[in-house]
């Protein structure tokens, strides 16, 4: 590690390891309330572990971009961070808004107050106390991170990185507005939303992935800016007018149907280009970095992002198909894989890759590491092929024969237990990932046998 200021990533990295696993322990727990619906029910109602489980999951991969972002800016700038105070003025901002939209929620606080009290939309619930202190705590980055940058040596990853955090930024300040009208409520919320994951987290998204390629390929910094370029090119061009698709059913005009149809269908190149991307890095590269642990997340995130948030994605976006699979498990199944694969799976490569550096300890024993990837996307893999059978029959029999919701969900029960365990395997996995992170031990290979022999031979 060449930059002190790196070491500011560290305590970004620690925070969001905590909230990644009360993500996974919130999922888990909201598997099991579908297969019993009264689990916690007057404790913990359904709707608020929804919350936490969504919520928890948004904080904790922004902690995750924002701590990336202070590990690669001085290494691309050649620069310490401008002001290592307001990076941890920062983080202290982000964790007490954690914190007390939480405590909101679980105890019900505040009703009616337009201060402290409950938004309601979905993903973006903050009171609006805590949007105001997420809106200082961006500013107080961009600036920090834009001095870093303006101040010294420019590349396309740097460019990248801080134009997609201009962006998320600049869109979260469109959940500020909440019109009465409920179908222009939700065209502003998709800016958020949308926007978000399919738009600028994705130059995020390719920006860490082009470091990591660099970092563990040793292939040469202009052929990984190129790719770069035409990775980035794609995202925007199929992800701006993609988000059409979510306009299909909300009141908007009908030519949203076709646009978000067309476009939203083009999305899927970026991720394919991504994977195209890391293997031929892999293939290509001269250098046999040490850190394996790393490369297996790096390559996993692109396959698995092409997978979840590509092929599933385009699986029901057309408006024809979208007319019957719209907020079915088939939604569900996307989503979950979609995440896991683009965004969990990326903090977990930067998290594999910086975190021997930065507690010191290059290099360590990576077995663990490996097995809690495997773990995990198993269990996100057959999570994901069980919601989309599920969903399946969901369509057929409540978009197609009538059935109501709750009759549905009877007939699928199995399914849920699937599920449920497959969650098992995924919070099995972020433990042993944890472990394998936090508790890191010197690679000690011991003689075997026939190597005793040998030495007491020569001996």
């Amino acid at each position: 590690m060449k930059y002190q200021t790196q070491k500011i990533a560290y305590a970004y990295f620690l925070a969001a390891i905590a909230l990644f696993i009360v993500q996974v322990s919130g999922g888990l727990l909201a598997g099991w309330i579908y297969i019993s619906p009264n689990t916690l029910s007057e404790i913990l109602p359904f709707n608020i572990v929804r919350m936490l489980h969504t919520n928890a999951l948004i904080v904790w991969l922004l902690l995750g971009f924002f701590g990336a972002a202070y590990f690669i800016i001085p290494e691309e700038s050649e620069r310490e961070i401008y002001s290592p105070k307001i990076a941890y003025w920062q983080l202290a901002i982000l964790l007490i808004g954690t914190l007390g939209a939480v405590v909101t929620y679980v105890f019900d606080l505040f009703h009616d107050n337009i201060l402290l009290g409950k938004d309601g939309r979905e993903f973006l619930e903050q009171p609006l106390w805590v949007k105001i202190g997420i809106v200082v705590a961006a500013l107080m980055f961009l600036y920090n991170i834009s001095m870093t940058v303006l101040s010294g040596k420019k590349t396309a990853i740097s460019s990248v990185l801080i134009i997609g955090l201009w962006g998320l930024a600049l869109l979260f300040l469109f959940a500020f507005y909440n019109p009465h009208n409920l179908s222009l409520d939700k065209m502003y919320w998709w800016y958020v939303v949308h926007l978000w994951v399919e738009g600028v987290w994705e130059l995020i998204m390719a920006s860490i992935l082009a470091y990591l390629m660099l970092k563990l390929t040793g292939v040469d910094r202009e052929i990984v800016e190129k790719w770069l370029y035409v990775i980035v090119g794609t995202a925007l061009f199929s992800g701006i007018l993609g988000t059409g698709h979510h306009y299909y059913w909300i009141g908007a005009p009908a030519y949203w149907q076709w646009i978000g149809s067309i476009f939203s269908s083009f999305e899927v190149v970026p991720f394919f280009l991504m994977v195209v991307f890391a293997f031929v890095m892999v293939w290509k590269g001269r250098r046999e970095h040490p850190n394996k642990a790393a490369l297996l997340w790096s390559l996993g995130c692109a396959v698995l992002a092409f997978f979840g948030a590509g092929v599933w994605g385009f699986l029901h976006t057309l408006h024809g198909v979208n007319f019957y699979t719209h907020g079915t498990q088939i939604t569900a199944a996307h989503g979950h894989l979609a995440f896991f694969g683009a965004y969990v799976a990326l903090n977990l490569a930067i998290f594999t890759y910086a975190f021997p550096m930065l507690r010191n300890r290059d290099p360590y024993n990576q077995v663990l590491n490996m097995v809690s990837f495997w773990l995990m996307a198993g269990g996100m893999c057959f999570m994901t092929f069980v919601l989309t059978f599920a969903g399946t029959i969901q369509t057929h029999l409540q978009r197609v024969m009538g059935q109501y919701y709750m009759e549905v969900q009877d007939q699928i029960i199995l399914f849920h237990y699937m599920r449920f365990g497959a969650g098992v395997a995924v919070v099995l996995g972020a433990i042993l990932f944890v472990v394998a992170i936090l508790l890191p031990r010197r690679e000690v290979v011991e003689p075997g046998p026939l190597a005793k022999q040998q030495l007491s031979a020569a001996e």
